[in-house]
């Protein structure tokens, strides 16, 4: 195996890739981390946008090297330089308490929200007030799963590039628009502009899930708003969409978590949208 070029922990590289585990740094770099050969794997294969490969440079100890060694020199292949570390590096650099060797430097994937319009988008989640980051990376990988045309998150929500977000996304982020910094009046205003119905997820909703599939009304383009797991929906962010439905609990469970029922509500959706005559109730058997 090849010596490590780096193994300072104060060398200005590392310095500088550390920092960006910090959110006011990533915003000026705009750039962030992605860990392990999944999520490496993604940004190597994306296709990047005007300011370039979305692979800036990869680093990698000489073990974890030679265990992806056909990833590493598709990162070469990308025009990706690919900089040899030691464990204690990565361990720097990293955010997870057993990094498996593997950190790139990407550049910012965000998407401008006119574009996500100009696309006609049917099936959209927004995220309004989500400050978890894990539960905004585990929506984003359930939007992807469900075939959605781009997720959007409001101003008043994590960033999105948190390494527990990314981590979270399992990947995902790679994979769909994504646009950021959206006011949620602004978010709505041009979703309802574009055709596209504004369904606020809310427990407490006045209508309930199996009802809106059983009478068709799911079939058309629709953005679902999801919010903030601990306290949900303000009442100025409901009182904004189209409907406020609710996932209906048919056991004894009291609710579900943020990202159960989001993949409930997309997947709803989704089904709904591909049946030629409509669907019946996803969450009854």
């Amino acid at each position: 195996m090849p010596t490590p070029e780096l193994t300072s922990l104060r060398s200005a590289r590392v310095t500088a890739a550390h920092r960006l585990a910090k959110r006011s740094f990533r915003g000026k770099e705009r750039r962030f981390l992605a860990e392990g050969p999944q999520a490496v794997r993604e940004a190597v294969a994306h296709p990047g946008g005007p300011a370039g490969r979305t692979l800036i440079e990869l680093y990698a100890t000489p073990e974890a090297a030679e265990r992806h060694a056909g990833l590493v020199e598709a990162a070469r292949a990308a025009g990706a330089p690919v900089l040899s570390a030691t464990p204690e590096v990565i361990a720097e650099i990293s955010d997870t308490v057993t990094p498996q060797g593997l950190v790139g430097v990407c550049r910012f994937l965000d998407t401008p929200f006119d574009a996500v319009l100009a696309a006609r988008p049917r099936l959209v989640a927004v995220l309004a007030h989500v400050r978890d980051p894990g539960n905004a990376g585990t929506v984003l990988r359930c939007a992807d799963a469900a075939g959605a045309d781009a997720v959007v998150l409001t101003d008043a929500s994590v960033d999105l590039y948190n390494p527990k977000a990314v981590r979270a996304s399992a990947g995902s982020l790679f994979h769909l628009p994504v646009a950021t910094g959206v006011p949620v009046a602004d978010a709505v205003a041009g979703l309802r502009a574009a055709g596209v119905r504004v369904l606020a997820a809310d427990g407490a909703g006045d209508r309930d899930l199996d009802d809106e599939l059983d009478r068709g009304a799911m079939g058309g383009p629709s953005a679902w708003i999801f919010g903030n797991e601990a306290w949900g929906l303000p009442e100025e962010t409901r009182a904004l969409a189209d409907a406020v439905v609710r996932v209906p609990i048919h056991g004894r469970a009291e609710s579900l978590n943020l990202a159960t029922a989001a993949a409930v509500c997309l997947y709803a959706s989704a089904r709904a949208q591909r049946a030629p005559a409509g669907c019946r109730s996803v969450t009854s058997s």
